[in-house]
């Protein structure tokens, strides 16, 4: 039985209500793995987003969703083979820098809910069609910043948002105010300075400080 675009965009958006920051990781050194996941999780950061950019990627999604009241997804799923892997890896959600018929057949297929990227109202009006409300905004800033965003959600006020890509502290509140945003996927939490010296106890402090973003 396949996932159907409604029920994993259901899925994706219950994950993304988790916390108002997506961490978007990428490791290089597995060992680094699961504590950085739980520096994150007790920081308040629960869902986490491990990018298939390195060799080391979907053994770090294997040791991470070990990690107890963590959720890992694999992001830059492109192929059908990335969805397959990062399935068998233990993914419970993909994110995608865009989105293919393929790709989306094939999270389908393993039942992998997925959130799809769209930079432009006409890719995003394609997935609203084919069943996804619950989309990544990619590149947002290079696409317009937040600005955009909320230009693209008067006319299309069915979809919600993850916007990911040039998100930072400076300008995560902005997007976080917008009526058609419910999570932003950021980088910053997790600085490679930081993991490769093992601070984990400052990558739980800049995960805190994250996880109220919007709250205020």
């Amino acid at each position: 039985m396949t996932l159907a675009p409604i029920e994993a965009s259901r899925r994706t958006r219950e994950l993304c209500a988790l916390a108002p920051i997506v961490p978007v990781l990428v490791v290089d050194d597995v060992a680094s793995a699961r504590p950085l996941a739980e520096a994150l999780v007790a920081g308040g950061l629960p869902v986490l987003e491990v990018t298939l950019r390195t060799p080391t990627a979907l053994d770090a999604i294997r040791e991470m969703s070990t990690v107890p009241g963590g959720y890992v997804g694999a992001g830059t799923l492109v192929t059908p083979e990335d969805v397959r892997a990062a399935k068998a890896a233990g993914a419970t959600f993909g994110v995608s820098p865009g989105a293919t018929d393929e790709l989306l057949a094939a999270c389908a297929k393993e039942n992998l809910p997925l959130l799809p990227g769209a930079a432009t109202a006409s890719e995003a009006m394609r997935l609203l069609a084919q069943g996804f409300d619950m989309i990544k905004f990619f590149p947002a800033e290079a696409s317009g910043g937040a600005p955009a965003l909320k230009a693209i959600g008067a006319p299309l006020p069915q979809i919600t948002f993850c916007p990911t890509g040039g998100v930072s502290p400076q300008n995560a509140e902005t997007y976080l105010k917008l009526n058609n945003v419910l999570c932003a996927g950021g980088s910053w939490v997790a600085p490679k300075e930081m993991v490769k010296a093992g601070r984990w106890g400052d990558i739980e402090a800049l995960a805190k400080a994250a996880s109220q973003l919007g709250k205020i």
